[in-house]
């Protein structure tokens, strides 16, 4: 442990709060909250811990703390930390999918739609439903029954859905406040349980329609009913009411915690969330902080009522969520609630192996790959790979691999712009020269090892850029294929030396994985490139073809490959003077 640590730990108070844990580039890794801030940071460095744990702590260079009046207080603020640092050591959730919901609009001619995201705009939310077909045989059933403007924007006619007798064409006859007014609290009273009366009016007219010989109609009542008892009654009754509730449980194990979230809509048992991830903290506080992400970076609808098991501090959850905290002691809510402890168990005992597997190919070769460079743990790895046709359109691309997982957001894509010719190693100086100068200029992070794809002498060149022109100690390393294009070594030193790997190793797997994406991304930019060039190339020559005209005739026959197979008279069809046809069509030919 650093001196400074050890001063910084000494002098922490005893009073609740939340600490900022920051690696060697000061960036924020963890962030979390303690009753007694002195008790909990100071036991990051004490004692054993679990390997996840153990990474976290050999990771944190320095920590900043932020004292609240409250444990609560520290809940809320740990919250809102969270969101601003995004730590890559906090709660993750594995599961971020939203959930459609039906929206009434808030505009003067209402509109019904389905929408994944939920603001306050005024609008009535309802859901959310199990998927998107679901939320749309449900609309679609509204639609039939309330005929709600259908249109975003008003149109000056009337259109197909008001001769389906599906909308009253408030764009050109006069529909009344009160006559919306109406029908939105129809379809509120609809959706929040009141189908059953519903259903009742639509099979007595069914009955009519049936004895009065109109079968159509009666077919139409009749599939309007199915679709009722198949999006509105799907699931078994759980509890008598109808009152929109979240349930909690959770179970933990090995340093790992899942959270099972069921979703009771209308008293039924609509849909499930699950959740897996590493926990650092005691398990009743994990799930606070998790309950605040939930509500907020997954963009769920908060319901009335949450309920959690009995462990959990639910004044504290109250005060963070704002709704109803129900921690029932016995029936139906209890045995809901122990339903979703016990699937929680199921589910982290399944996901055991694939998380241990899935650490063996990532954040555990990291390690063993630091361990054999021997160089501290290479948590970002940033690979390099050129790509060109004989020195044309030439171009370079960098990879960022962050705990063994590619980090797509930092990919780059780079045009060399300095070099003439196929000349690999200068190509590579320029691109590393350009990527590393805007790095300490703009103080982004360092990478703890850079990759190139290539032999001794793309080594040494990008050595000399690093070392001699930018003052940087980065560990560098070069990675050599075989005559089939395969990874066949690493190699590592000054001067360079063949690194042992065994090929059947997650070390020797990992540096294959960031061999070909970085290739794949350099190829695959290469060819975006030369295709532009070589529809620039052979267009930009000719005289009254400018870029109105190129798009015009690259729309209207899709390809070079047919606009060489035209005829004058079929390029004049794209909007081309005769004059200029004739170039295009001799240019083309040449």
């Amino acid at each position: 442990m650093h001196d400074h640590l050890k001063e910084k730990l000494a002098i922490l108070p005893e009073q609740p709060g939340c600490y900022l844990m920051k690696d060697k580039n000061g960036t924020v890794i963890y962030v979390g909250k303690a009753k007694v801030l002195k008790n909990r940071v100071r036991s990051y460095f004490t004692g054993t811990h679990d390997g996840k744990t153990q990474r976290l702590v050999n990771e944190i260079a320095d920590f900043e703390y932020i004292v609240t009046s409250s444990n609560a207080e520290a809940l809320i603020l740990e919250m809102n930390l969270i969101k601003k640092y995004d730590p890559k050591y906090n709660v993750m959730l594995k599961d971020d999918k939203s959930y459609p919901f039906i929206k009434i609009t808030a505009e003067k001619h209402p509109r019904l739609l389905i929408t994944r995201k939920v603001k306050k705009d005024g609008g009535k939310y309802f859901g959310p439903y199990p998927n998107v077909q679901a939320a749309n045989e449900t609309k679609k059933l509204l639609d039939r029954l309330y005929p709600l403007r259908k249109c975003s924007t008003m149109p000056n006619r009337v259109c197909l859905y008001y001769h389906m007798g599906q909308c009253l064409a408030p764009c050109v006859y006069p529909v009344s406040e009160q006559q919306n007014k109406e029908m939105v609290e129809q379809i509120v009273r609809f959706l929040n349980g009141g189908y059953q009366e519903v259903k009742k009016e639509l099979a007595e007219k069914m009955m009519k329609a049936a004895e009065a010989l109109e079968f159509e109609r009666a077919k139409e009542y009749r599939d309007q009913i199915a679709h009722i008892e198949a999006t509105m009654e799907k699931q078994k009754m759980t509890l008598n009411d109808f009152i929109d509730r979240d349930v909690f449980g959770y179970a933990y194990d090995k340093g790992w915690m899942c959270v099972q979230v069921f979703f009771i809509r209308q008293g039924k048992l609509i849909e499930r969330d699950v959740s897996i991830f590493p926990m650092y903290q005691d398990p009743d506080e994990e799930l606070l902080t998790f309950l605040g992400q939930f509500y907020t970076k997954a963009n769920h609808l908060k319901p009335k009522e949450v309920i959690l098991p009995a462990e959990v501090d639910g004044e504290l959850a109250g005060q963070l969520l704002e709704v109803t905290i129900v921690q029932p002691k016995k029936g139906k809510k209890k045995e809901l609630v122990e339903l979703a402890s016990k699937n929680a168990a199921i589910a982290l005992k399944e996901k055991f192996y694939l998380i241990e597997r899935d650490e063996k190919r990532t954040i555990k070769a990291v390690e063993n790959l630091g361990k054999i460079l021997e160089i501290p743990v290479p948590h970002r790895i940033e690979a390099f790979d050129n790509s060109n046709i004989y020195g044309a359109d030439p171009v370079s691309a960098m990879v960022v691999f962050i705990d063994g997982k590619p980090e797509k957001k930092e990919y780059r894509k780079y045009k060399v712009k300095t070099v003439e010719g196929p000349d690999d190693y200068e190509s590579m100086r320029e691109v590393v020269r350009r990527r590393y100068t805007r790095v300490l200029k703009e103080k982004l992070p360092l990478p703890d090892l850079i990759i190139i794809d290539g032999g001794k002498g793309h080594l040494a060149a990008v050595r000399d850029v690093l070392e001699n022109e930018l003052g940087l100690n980065i560990p560098l390393a070069g990675l050599a294929k075989d005559e089939k294009h395969r990874t066949s070594e690493l190699i590592m030193g000054d001067p360079p030396k063949i690194v042992p790997l065994e090929r059947n190793s997650q070390e020797f797997y990992l540096l294959q994985r960031i061999q070909d994406e970085v290739h794949r991304f350099a190829v695959t930019f290469h060819r975006q490139t030369r295709e532009k060039t070589m529809f620039r190339s052979v267009l930009d020559d000719i005289p009254g073809v400018g870029e109105k005209r190129k798009k015009a005739l690259f729309k209207h026959f899709g390809s070079l490959k047919n606009m060489k197979e035209a005829t004058v008279e079929e390029l004049q069809q794209a909007n081309i003077p005769r004059t200029v046809a004739e170039k295009i069509y001799k240019k083309l030919r040449e």
